[in-house]
């Protein structure tokens, strides 16, 4: 079982004036694969804060997985990328460009996306868009790989296991 931190940015969201439906679309995606969002919290739109937090989640060792939720589009407040390269000691840059590659075959905004995916220490940190839809889509698409990242992190994998097929492949 592998333990999620859900990060969700929003100032609307940090002042209780909109319900935080992406993060409930993470957790439910999660539960599906029995693993655990053991860490929740909803910051406003601040990079230092951002990253404080990030830092600290990923730096108690109890987290596997901190999956953020907004902030990643070219607004004037979105910042989580920036928040989020401030900390991580690698990237890992496949993860984002899957979800923007596969967002890209639904909508030509998913060009104007700016979600990054990194490494502090041993957890792996993953920027999502802040609509539910989004969040669902590109979830979809890396789901399957994070097992594995994971197990990598941890030094506990040797090489890849088989992926399952999408519908329709043969």
């Amino acid at each position: 079982m592998f333990q999620i931190g859900i990060l969700t940015l929003s100032d609307m969201g940090a002042r209780g004036l909109r319900l935080d439906e992406s993060a409930r679309v993470v957790k439910e995606m999660i539960s599906k694969l029995d693993w655990q969002a053991i860490k929740y919290e909803i910051l406003p739109d601040e990079k230092d804060l951002i990253s404080r937090k990030l830092a600290q989640w990923a730096d108690e060792g109890s987290l596997d997985i901190i999956l953020t939720t907004g902030g990643t589009g070219l607004g004037p407040r979105d910042v989580t990328p920036e928040a989020t390269l401030a900390v991580v000691d690698r990237l890992v840059p496949g993860l984002a460009e899957a979800m923007r590659a596969d967002g890209l075959k639904k909508t030509p905004f998913s060009m104007v996306s700016r979600q990054v995916a990194g490494v502090r220490g041993r957890c792996l940190i993953v920027n999502l868009p802040g609509s539910p839809r989004a969040v669902r889509e590109c979830l979809e698409v890396i789901l399957p790989v994070l097992p594995h990242a994971v197990r990598l992190l941890k030094g506990e994998a040797d090489e890849h296991p088989p992926l399952k097929k999408a519908k329709g492949e043969s």
